[in-house]
C-alpha cells in the first residue's frame, strides 16, 4: 500500500452551505429533510446551516456532492464547497475569543 495515496492533498472535505426559507410549515418540513438528507450521507453539522463531509479521495467526494445535488430544496441558497485536506486544517476556529480544535478526522477503513 502506498503511504502518497493518503496524503493531505488527496483527501478532501465537502462542504456545503444553505440559508432555507423556514416562514411555512412546508418550507420547515422541506429544510428539514434536506439536513437529515446531510446527515445520512454522512456529513456534521459544523453550524446549524454550514455541513461538512471528510472524503478519502477526489472521486468519492464527487459522489456524495452529486448525492447532495439530487436532494436540493426547490427554494433557498445552496453552495458547495470542496476543499483538499491541508487547505482544511489551516483553517482557525474560536469560540467567542478562545481557539479551538478542528473536527477530528474519522479514521479511514479501506477494504480491497
Amino acid at each position: 500500500m502506498s503511504f502518497s495515496r493518503y496524503n493531505a492533498y488527496r483527501i478532501m472535505w465537502v462542504l456545503v452551505f444553505f440559508d432555507l426559507p423556514t416562514e411555512t410549515k412546508k418550507q420547515r418540513s422541506v429544510a428539514t429533510r434536506f439536513r437529515k438528507s446531510l446527515l445520512d450521507d454522512g456529513f456534521a453539522m459544523f453550524q446549524f446551516s454550514i455541513y461538512l463531509r471528510h472524503c478519502p479521495s477526489k472521486e468519492n467526494a464527487e459522489v456524495h456532492i452529486k448525492r447532495t445535488k439530487k436532494n436540493l430544496p426547490p427554494e433557498g441558497k445552496v453552495g458547495i464547497l470542496c476543499v483538499t485536506d491541508k487547505q482544511f486544517g489551516q483553517m482557525e476556529l474560536f469560540f467567542a475569543k478562545k481557539e479551538t480544535e478542528l473536527p477530528n478526522i474519522p479514521q479511514q477503513l479501506e477494504l480491497f
